[in-house]
């Protein structure tokens, strides 16, 4: 056909670059798109290439905003988004080891350790005893330089956070890592309560989550103060002392409501470290953390300039080693004697003892002075005592020498022979029986068995009375009153009147060869003192619970009768001459009447003097722990000075009195001189010794007394000019009185 039109050829559409690149590349150049900056399509690709350094440019400029600005939006984005991530984290953490914990509803603060508040007589405290070492104070009622010392050295914010201080734990993770070493603690007072409330002392995370927690519930449960509170009277000052009483006590002796500034500065310093810090430990160390606190205390506003300065002029602060002072040896005795009384103390308790301090310390000065002037040169060690009224209440005790050294009560533990401070009881026996202070006896040498007793002097004085033998104690003498009323008469008589330790039933007894404990021995003296009753040694008078409830209180006011009067009367005649003319001269007291006996023991290992006034019965020994004998000290030498100053120290200021059943009467006997030994000196009456008194016109076995009614001791091979072995009534008639009766 002429007219027909040609069709035109089909492009297909092809990716291929106008350069002629066929490298699989899809590009869109600038003249494509659209808004291509103005341009018309087909722009040369010269001007392509001048554009795109321009839009690199200004893509790295829209998403900077800027070199600095980004990055600080930098910093901060990925300070948020690692923020909300540690969150979720601790949040984990803290829910996975909150899981482990019991239920909150079960959380209750564990009861504080039992504390026992011992107190003297006059109701001051001799010493608290129980884990903490001190009762529990109000913030009221402890001094209060003790919760501002603590609060600006431990926890400065203490009153304004919420249990934990987030600022405080930066302070002190900055100060740590700029130091390079664990300087600071960022733990508030109340984490460190919940910790040692609820928590062991390992450095775990999940133990300082849990403190955490612990913390917040505290701090939701309970007031400010009564955390503050909870906190002093639980916390560790080293020592065995936890709680500020129990710390004051321990390093000032004396009661945390009367601590003053610069003793709260060193409490409160202890925190830190209580043992390396101690005062006992190092001095200086807790002298220097001091005056840190003070600082702290001056800084929060606590006190003033002038208080620092007084502070800081004061002597520093002299902390005992340990817990000493005699006084602590009755504590020692006290909790002994708790359990079976009470039992279980699962409570406060406040015991009520007889304890006088007053007497307390000059029995303790007595004793160190005696051992500090005679103690070296007479190669003695040690030394107790033992002070009892006529009721058996100790009013002094006094363990060893120094209760720092050595805790080992000697006065009560410890058993060893009285020697001749046990005659009293032989004696006693025979008056029982019917022998009389004027009765006559041979010194001569004795043999019983394969035993020969023999005088301390090794001399042999005839004939004497047994007042005479007594006071001059005689050996042979009391060995025959031994065979004449039986050794195990003697022994009843001995567990009657107080003795409880076992004792061996041959003649040996009448020199002190059975060992008893020094307040044993003592408390059998007491009868003598107090007309003829039972003195069972006690120190607890009432226990009772914080509250007023009464758990016990002794029964010792009604004591039964141990001693016929007239046995007392004699006995008490017989033991003033002891130390009017006898081996007891040197307990002499000035003014005052006063009887008893002193002991010696073998090879001069121990050594004794027990005596007594009309107000108290008293016992001293001396010796050594190892059983080393003395250079020579008998029991009338170093015992019975120092009985002499311990017991006129103690009636100080008190009215003289006689004692029981010698009113009237007053020994003049010289050394060596006998009873009367004339019919006419008997006829005429210048006997010395009144007749003893009845009480109540009773005798003996009409008051209730087992008076030995044959006192003989078979197998033994009793010497001559012993006299009767028995016999249980008076001898009464001119002939017993002149054959010696």
């Amino acid at each position: 056909m002429a007219g027909k039109r040609t069709s035109p050829q089909r492009i297909e559409p092809s990716f291929e670059g106008r350069r002629g690149r066929d490298d699989g590349d899809l590009r869109v150049e600038a003249a494509d798109r659209f808004g291509g900056g103005g341009k018309a399509p087909g722009r040369s690709g010269s001007a392509a290439k001048k554009t795109r350094p321009k839009k690199s440019s200004d893509r790295g400029g829209s998403r900077g905003g800027g070199g600095l600005t980004g990055l600080i939006r930098s910093l901060v984005y990925w300070c948020i988004v690692l923020g909300i991530w540690g969150a979720i984290g601790v949040g984990g953490l803290v829910l996975y080891y909150g899981a482990r914990m019991p239920s909150a509803t079960s959380w209750a603060i564990p009861d504080r350790p039992p504390n026992v508040k011992i107190l003297a007589v006059s109701g001051d405290i001799i010493a608290n005893r129980g884990a903490t070492g001190g009762e529990a104070l109000s913030l009221e009622n402890m001094s209060p330089y003790i919760p501002q010392a603590v609060i600006a050295i431990e926890d400065r914010r203490f009153y304004s956070h919420f249990g934990v201080d987030p600022l405080g734990l930066a302070r002190a993770m900055l100060t740590n890592i700029t130091t390079g070493r664990m300087v600071q603690g960022g733990s508030t007072l109340t984490q460190q309560l919940a910790k040692n409330l609820f928590l062991s002392p390992e450095r775990t995370l999940e133990r300082k989550v849990q403190e955490v927690l612990l913390a917040i519930w505290l701090e939701q449960k309970y007031t400010k103060d009564q955390i503050l509170a909870m906190y002093l009277n639980r916390v560790f000052f080293g020592s065995n002392a936890y709680g500020v009483e129990a710390a004051s006590r321990r390093y000032f002796n004396k009661s945390a409501r009367d601590v003053n500034l610069g003793e709260a500065a060193l409490l409160a310093g202890l925190l830190k470290a209580p043992s390396r810090l101690s005062p006992a430990r190092d001095p200086k160390a807790a002298e220097e953390r001091a005056q840190v606190v003070l600082g702290a205390m001056r800084e929060e506003g606590f006190i003033t300039d002038a208080e620092i300065t007084t502070a800081m002029s004061q002597p520093p602060t002299k902390a005992k080693s340990f817990w000493s002072g005699a006084q602590y040896y009755v504590a020692d005795m006290v909790m002994d004697q708790l359990p079976g009384m009470v039992g279980d103390i699962s409570q406060d308790l406040i015991v009520d003892t007889t304890l006088d301090l007053d007497l307390e310390k000059k029995a303790e000065q007595t004793l160190a002075s005696s051992l500090d002037e005679s103690g070296q040169k007479l190669n003695v060690s040690q030394a107790a005592l033992v002070s009892i009224d006529g009721t058996g209440a100790i009013r002094a005790l006094v363990g060893g020498r120094d209760y720092a050294d050595s805790q080992f009560d000697r006065a009560v533990k410890a058993k060893r022979q009285p020697g001749s401070a046990f005659k009293p009881f032989v004696y006693a026996a025979a008056m029982e029986i019917g022998r009389t202070p004027m009765s006559i006896r041979n010194d001569a040498p004795v043999r019983i068995g394969n035993w020969t007793p023999e005088n301390y002097d090794e001399k042999y004085r005839g004939e004497v009375s047994l007042a005479n033998a007594l006071a001059n104690s005689l050996n042979t003498i009391a060995a025959q009153l031994v065979m004449e009323v039986g050794p195990q008469n003697v022994i009843k008589l001995a567990h009657r009147l107080g003795i409880e330790s076992e004792m061996q039933s041959n003649a040996s007894i009448a020199l002190g060869t059975s060992e008893v404990s020094l307040v044993e021995l003592t408390s059998a003296y007491a009868p003598f003192m107090n007309g003829g009753f039972k003195a069972t040694p006690h120190v607890i008078k009432r226990i009772s619970t914080a509250d007023g409830t009464v758990l016990y209180e002794n029964t010792y006011d009604n004591p039964p009768r141990v001693l016929d009067p007239a046995v007392v009367s004699e006995m008490n005649q017989m033991m003033v001459g002891v130390i009017e003319h006898g081996t007891g001269k040197s307990a002499r007291l000035k003014g005052w009447q006063a009887a008893g006996k002193s002991g010696t023991t073998q090879s001069f290992r121990d050594a004794l003097f027990v005596g007594f006034t009309s107000n108290l019965t008293t016992g001293i020994w001396f010796g050594n722990d190892d059983g080393k004998s003395m250079k020579k000290v008998t029991g009338g030498g170093l015992p019975a000075k120092a009985w002499h100053d311990y017991m006129t120290a103690a009636h100080e200021g008190l009215s003289p009195s006689p004692i029981f059943g010698t009113t009237g009467v007053q020994p003049t006997f010289e050394d060596n001189q006998s009873s009367p030994e004339t019919i006419g000196d008997v006829i005429s009456g210048t006997d010395q010794f009144p007749e003893a008194p009845v009480a109540n016109g009773q005798t003996a076995a009409q008051q209730g007394f087992e008076l030995p009614a044959d006192a003989a001791n078979s197998g033994l091979v009793p010497p001559a000019d012993v006299g009767e072995t028995t016999g249980a009534t008076r001898r009464t008639t001119l002939f017993d009185i002149l054959t010696g009766g």
